[in-house]
């Protein structure tokens, strides 16, 4: 064998490990509102639980280790956050780990329909109670196992950017908890990973709304939906169809709402979406960071 073939067979090995490392997902972002990746011990010892604050975190093995895959909140104070880690031996470590300061842009929106910004006395019971089942959802910690390579859930223009700090008729709300994707009304939404359906509804704010647990705290939700082609309890696969867009709730135009929460908290969604999927998306000024 020539010397360039030998060398090219070497040469094989390294670049697929370098391909698997540069499209690894999901990407860490250690800022408010992103993820940080931290390895615990090598998954030749049982595997540990974790906890960020009262919630546990998703813990995978990757590279021969235990790794927590921790969601970062956009109240998350910047600088040293602690992990609480307990063997299954019932010791308990704290790890500490740094979180770096991101400046999230403002959006002003005009809302046609008043009472989607100010509801009415009478809306507030609804309201709470649906914030609850919210909560519930979020919360979940299941036993299962949580694929963490997304596919896009629809193709479309990205409309609205994570994060955002958003001001509604000039009133200032909440900032944008997920990912804005406009499309047409009717246009199919399937499942980014498999997972369990643990809620749907018609939501006062966001209208027709899918909850789709992955596991180990990974939880999505889909919302403005036209119609759901789903019920609670039933199992999904990565693909498959469970709704369709539409402009239910409080929106100004047909388009598909998507969280990712990771052990109750809303964090970006780009970060588990390859680079090449976030291609597909049709918006020429995006910001998204894809490092």
């Amino acid at each position: 064998m020539s010397m360039p073939h030998k060398f090219l067979l070497l040469l094989l090995p390294l670049l697929y490990l370098f391909s698997e490392a540069v499209t690894a997902l999901p990407r860490e972002q250690a800022v408010p509102g992103g993820i940080a990746l931290i390895n615990l011990s090598n998954t030749d010892t049982p595997k540990p639980t974790a906890h960020l604050g009262k919630h546990q975190v998703l813990i995978r093995a990757h590279e021969g280790q235990w790794q927590a895959v921790v969601g970062l909140s956009l109240e998350t104070a910047v600088g040293t956050n602690t992990l609480q880690v307990t063997s299954t031996k019932g010791e308990v470590k704290r790890v500490n780990f740094k979180v770096k300061d991101k400046r999230y842009p403002e959006t002003h929106i005009t809302i046609k329909d008043k009472r989607k910004v100010n509801p009415y006395k009478d809306d507030l019971e609804r309201i709470y109670s649906e914030q609850r089942r919210s909560r519930t959802a979020f919360n979940r910690h299941s036993e299962l196992e949580p694929d963490v390579e997304f596919i896009l859930p629809i193709s479309g223009r990205l409309s609205g950017n994570f994060g955002r700090r958003r001001f509604f008729n000039k009133q200032p709300r909440k900032p944008h908890s997920g990912m804005d994707i406009a499309a047409p009304t009717g246009t199919e939404v399937i499942s980014p990973a498999a997972g369990k359906i643990v809620d749907t509804g018609d939501f006062f704010f966001n209208g027709n709304t899918i909850f789709v647990d992955h596991g180990q705290g990974l939880v999505t939700m889909y919302c403005h939906l036209d119609t759901i082609n789903v019920k609670k309890g039933d199992m999904v696969k990565q693909g498959e169809k469970i709704a369709t867009v539409g402009m239910t709730g409080r929106v100004t135009g047909p388009h598909l709402h998507w969280s990712v929460s990771l052990n109750g908290v809303r964090v970006d969604p780009a970060l588990f979406m390859s680079s090449e999927a976030l291609e597909m998306l049709d918006a020429p000024n995006r910001k998204i960071s894809k490092k």
